[in-house]
């Protein structure tokens, strides 16, 4: 019989190799996890929203950020990869090319997926749940037009709303109110009020 010992990686060693490998993975309390590619359709659809983020948050101090940053769970010893994500925090107010890490966001959406679904309504909610400065997470679904946001209510209560065809998406976090078509726009996703 052969045993191997098991030994965590370091968060340093995670970052060095983050910034040589080709294929982005996500760290966990020591373990990486390689990511799979999204969708076209998924694309579509985080691209949607970071836009409509982008330009309502344009003159302000928050920035919408994409997919290949990644957010620094401290209380977790994790590090993901949002689809999107928008933070307020004043050290991204001056940019440089090696700014990665954003550890305080505000806003945080993940586009739903066959293979990542479970892990987006399990593993990430409660970890983002421990971000004491998160105010919303959002659910897409790229499946049907449906949107579910996690709405944080004081200091340790969530409520949960659902948004279908026909409804405004209510982004308290950052005062945006958007047609859900919008967010659905070009993906091939049935949205109109109707489409059920």
């Amino acid at each position: 019989m052969k045993t191997v010992e098991y030994t965590p990686i370091s968060e340093a060693d995670y970052l060095a190799l983050e910034v040589r490998s080709p294929v982005r993975h996500e760290y966990i309390a020591g373990e990486i996890f390689a990511m799979t590619g999204a969708s076209v359709r998924d694309n579509m659809i985080a691209g949607n929203l970071f836009t409509a983020l982008r330009v309502h948050l344009r003159g302000t101090p928050c920035r919408a950020l994409m997919e290949g940053v990644k957010l620094k769970l401290s209380k977790e010893r994790s590090y993901f990869y949002p689809d999107v994500m928008v933070t307020c925090e004043p050290r991204l107010l001056e940019l440089d090319a090696e700014q990665q890490v954003v550890e305080d966001p505000i806003l945080v959406v993940e586009v739903l997926s066959p293979t990542t679904e479970g892990i987006d309504r399990r593993e990430r909610l409660r970890a983002y749940r421990t971000l004491p400065g998160l105010r919303e997470y959002v659910l897409v679904s790229q499946d049907a037009c449906l949107v579910e946001i996690h709405r944080r209510r004081g200091e340790v209560g969530w409520t949960i709303v659902t948004c279908e065809p026909g409804d405004t998406v209510e982004l308290a976090s950052v005062e945006l109110a958007l047609p859900i078509e919008d967010i659905y726009f070009e993906s091939g996703v049935a949205c109109a009020p109707d489409a059920e």
